[in-house]
């Protein structure tokens, strides 16, 4: 499965990380795996995690203006975008199908050509504005994912709790986990 991950700059860089943390390690279930930035990502991981580990990760990475990315165009061997976080800003141009990004381009191709689009969206409370955009992308075939953390497993760290979120994404994606599922034995 080849798959298309961009971060955007919303709060939770927590996510991005242990999620990009996760595809590297599940190598027999994904083929290729490419990222794209938005402006502030790098800022808000910064600020968040306190360093630029972003900089680490095996995977290509794309200008956010590089609409020349395979993911960009509905032709291409990609199975589904990964918006993680997903700010608001990027949700409504989404919902509103402007595809003035490398990101909102992927979206725009994935919700086209019925591939998997999940947004890990990031904000509390919500607007009206941003739930009619929320329900917009979810009619047009997209998967809202609210980085909302679950304690059935009792995690014990912010990366077990942001674990907890990226699990789900995973699932979602169709990807076969080790997470936490609610009554079955977890072999982790």
């Amino acid at each position: 499965m080849n798959i298309a991950v961009a971060v955007t700059g919303a709060s939770g860089s927590i996510y991005a990380k242990v999620l990009l943390d996760r595809l590297q390690q599940m190598k027999t279930q994904v083929g290729k795996v490419d990222l794209v930035w938005s402006t502030n990502a790098h800022t808000v991981w910064q600020y968040e995690l306190g360093n630029d580990a972003y900089t680490g990760y095996p995977f290509k990475v794309w200008d956010k203006n590089d609409f020349m990315a395979p993911f960009a165009s509905g032709s291409s061997s990609y199975e589904g975008l990964i918006i993680c976080p997903c700010s608001m800003g990027t949700m409504g141009r989404i919902a509103h199908g402007i595809s003035n990004d490398l990101v909102t381009r992927a979206a725009d191709v994935m919700l086209k050509e019925r591939r998997k689009l999940i947004c890990v969206v990031r904000e509390t409370p919500y607007s009206l504005i941003q739930l009619r955009n929320m329900t917009a992308v979810t009619e047009a075939g997209g998967i809202i994912c609210p980085a909302s953390p679950s304690f059935y497993s009792r995690p014990q760290s912010f990366e077990e709790l942001a674990d907890t979120v990226v699990q789900r994404v995973l699932q979602l994606m169709g990807l076969q986990t080790n997470g936490f599922k609610w009554g079955e034995e977890n072999p982790e």
